[in-house]
């Protein structure tokens, strides 16, 4: 040390009694000291001696400067940071709390300091956790000790925290630990205020849920209470009150929408007031209400409740100062016992039996009866029937037709409906519903492609090729486009013209045009044969079957049925048979079930027989095994008496 430093340092010590301690720091250009000594003085009171010792603290001044500073800048940015921000000691007091979290909780900072964090939480406390360094004060349970560094921090959504005033104030929280010099340990906790975000999402679910002007339950609402309310027991009591007001369109045209919104507001604040209780009302769509009654035997019954709700909607209500009458039409629906429904069929069925009460007068009174159950049913099988067309979810079954040598001359394709719920659905039940849709030219050609596209390959059955018969109800001759599409399926599945029988009902060729005649007689010049189904029943009389370019009759199942035993069948039957050969036309009996059935037909000259009696219809796959394999077995003739 130079002498000029250390006189300095010895000026800078202070003066005192001898042997006294004194202390000093020195700053340095370029280095900071630090003595401590002992000063021994004369009588004069002159320094004598000094004994000490002086050490360099540069670095640690510097150190400490720079946290110092550190600690400085945090505090700035804290000060900063939008979000709330507290550092907790491993006790769970808060040390420190930033602006942003004083404005946020609408607490002074001085009271923040050393508050335990527990008494900000809305949640409650663990009493029972302890820390490794002993018991902890009562912790929230969304703070808990993590490992320090930012890789273990931790984030809690919608924490409720308690404001100066006795208040809440949802926050999100991120939480993360960091060490101290003295190998303690801080919490470090970032509160972000969540409150609107919450309150928007609510409103988007109540948007989901609640009627925007009435704030009743929706559709959607109304759907999943129902549905409640059918799974749990008793939910065969459950009742639905759908109810229209009649002519609301006037109320908006003379007073305005405004007014009528007013009405609607007024309508949901009686029903919600008057209802019977355990009924709910909610709004379907502009002026339809509903009302959902968990225990319809509660609410007096069926009719009791739908009068009671037809009651409520039927009133005059004041808007704007006028009065105005209300009526309205109202359905009700309760399950069935037979029948399993959902919550979507039952609203359904009040909602038609509602448009059915609206149909018959105004303000009336209808509950959903058989007749509109199956209305609804038979709209809700005719889209699936639509659905299931396009998705190509129909499959074809084949009844052979058996000659008397036992060969196959042809297969009759049969639509089938594998339905994912309900099981297989009989065309019996199908096809009606395809009728009253339009759609039995649609469906004709689905089986029409299906058929010659599957039968294109079908092995012959005893050295003979086998054809395939289609029905046809929607796809007619007399469609101007009849011929064009059967040439374009046709040729489309590679299968011979001479392998397509097209049987058409014999209703449908009464009174045929010119252009329908052309159309069959250029398709039997191709190959084609036409077969006249269900002969007998409807109205073809002789001299148009004459006319027509049909090679094969089908003897209807009505007559084959009691032909061996009711002489009225037997003579129409032999009647058939006998004008078909004399015009040239072989014949098919169908339906034939019964040994004495085919003796009767055979010994009348029937050429050909369907029936379960050679076999049901089966399968592509069967079918093809019927073809690869041996005749079919007929029965012996009988033996002569």
């Amino acid at each position: 040390m130079e002498g000029e430093q250390v006189a300095l340092l010895v000026r800078g010590l202070r003066s005192g009694t001898p042997s006294a301690d004194h202390r000093a720091e020195l700053a340095l250009p370029g280095v900071r000291l630090s003595c401590r000594a002992e000063v021994e003085l004369d009588a004069d009171g002159a320094p004598v001696r000094l004994t000490g010792v002086v050490r360099d603290v540069t670095a640690q001044h510097e150190t400490e400067a720079r946290a110092r500073h550190a600690a400085r800048r945090f505090a700035d940015l804290a000060a900063l940071v939008p979000a709330g921000i507290a550092i907790v000691d491993s006790d769970g007091h808060i040390r420190e709390a930033n602006p942003a979290l004083c404005a946020l909780l609408d607490v002074a900072p001085e009271q923040l300091r050393g508050l335990p964090v527990a008494a900000l939480s809305a949640e409650p406390v663990d009493t029972g956790r302890t820390a490794l360094d002993g018991p902890l004060n009562p912790l929230p349970t969304w703070l808990r000790p993590v490992p320090p560094g930012s890789a273990h921090r931790y984030r809690v959504e919608d924490v409720p925290l308690l404001r100066g005033d006795g208040t809440t104030v949802w926050c999100e929280l991120a939480v993360s630990a960091t060490t101290l010099d003295d190998d303690g340990w801080l919490w470090l906790v970032a509160c972000t205020d969540v409150g609107e975000q919450r309150r928007a999402a609510e409103l988007l679910r109540s948007a989901g849920t609640v009627d925007e002007l009435t704030r009743l339950p929706n559709r959607a609402a109304t759907l999943a209470l129902l549905d409640r309310l059918l799974a749990r027991p008793g939910g065969e009591r459950v009742a639905v009150v759908c109810g229209d007001i009649d002519d609301f369109q006037r109320v908006n045209s003379a007073l305005g929408h405004d007014a009528g919104d007013e009405l609607l507001v007024a309508m949901a604040g009686r029903l919600q007031r008057e209802l019977p209780v355990g009924c709910t009302a909610g709004r379907l769509a502009a002026d339809e209400f509903v009302v959902v009654s968990g225990d319809v035997d509660e609410a007096g019954g069926a009719d009791a409740l739908a009068a009671t709700v037809g009651d409520l909607l039927r009133t005059t209500v004041t808007v704007r100062g006028r009065p105005v009458q209300l009526t309205a039409s109202v359905g009700i629906a309760v399950p069935q016992s037979d029948v399993e429904v959902t919550a979507a069929d039952l609203l359904r069925f009040s909602e038609v039996a509602m448009h059915d009460a609206k149909r018959s007068c105004r303000g009336g009174v209808a509950l959903a009866t058989d007749r509109v159950l199956a209305a609804t049913q038979a709209l809700e099988l005719e889209g699936e029937l639509r659905a299931a067309l396009a998705a190509d979810a129909l499959v074809l079954e084949y009844q052979p037709v058996i000659g008397p040598d036992g060969l196959v001359r042809s297969a009759e394709a049969l639509v089938r409906w594998p339905h994912p719920e309900r099981g297989v659905i009989p065309p019996g039940e199908f096809l009606p519903v395809a009728q009253r849709g339009g759609m039995l030219r649609e469906l004709d050609e689905w089986v029409l492609r299906t058929a010659t596209r599957e039968a294109a390959d079908w092995p012959e059955h005893g050295g003979r090729p086998v054809a395939v018969a289609v029905n046809l109800a929607g796809l007619l001759p007399g469609d101007p486009a009849f011929r064009a599409t059967v040439n374009d399926i046709v040729t489309g599945a590679g299968l011979p013209w001479d392998r397509l029988v097209l049987e058409v009902v014999d209703t449908s060729l009464v009174a045929l045009p010119p252009h329908a005649l052309a159309a069959m007689d250029r398709l039997v010049q191709c190959g084609v044969q036409f077969a006249v189904d269900d002969f007998g029943t409807g109205y073809s009389s002789l001299a148009r079957l004459k006319e027509l370019p049909a090679q094969i009759v089908k003897v209807d199942r009505a007559f084959v049925a009691g032909v061996g035993r009711d002489p009225a069948d037997f003579a129409v039957a032999r009647a058939v048979v006998e004008m078909a050969q004399a015009m040239g036309r072989s014949t098919v009996a169908e339906g034939v079930e019964t040994t004495e059935q085919y003796h009767v037909l055979r010994g009348i000259g029937v050429d050909a027989f369907q029936g379960w009696l050679f076999s049901r219809a089966l399968p592509p796959w069967q079918l093809r095994e019927l073809l690869a394999g041996e005749r079919v077995a007929v029965p012996p003739a009988p033996a002569a008496s």
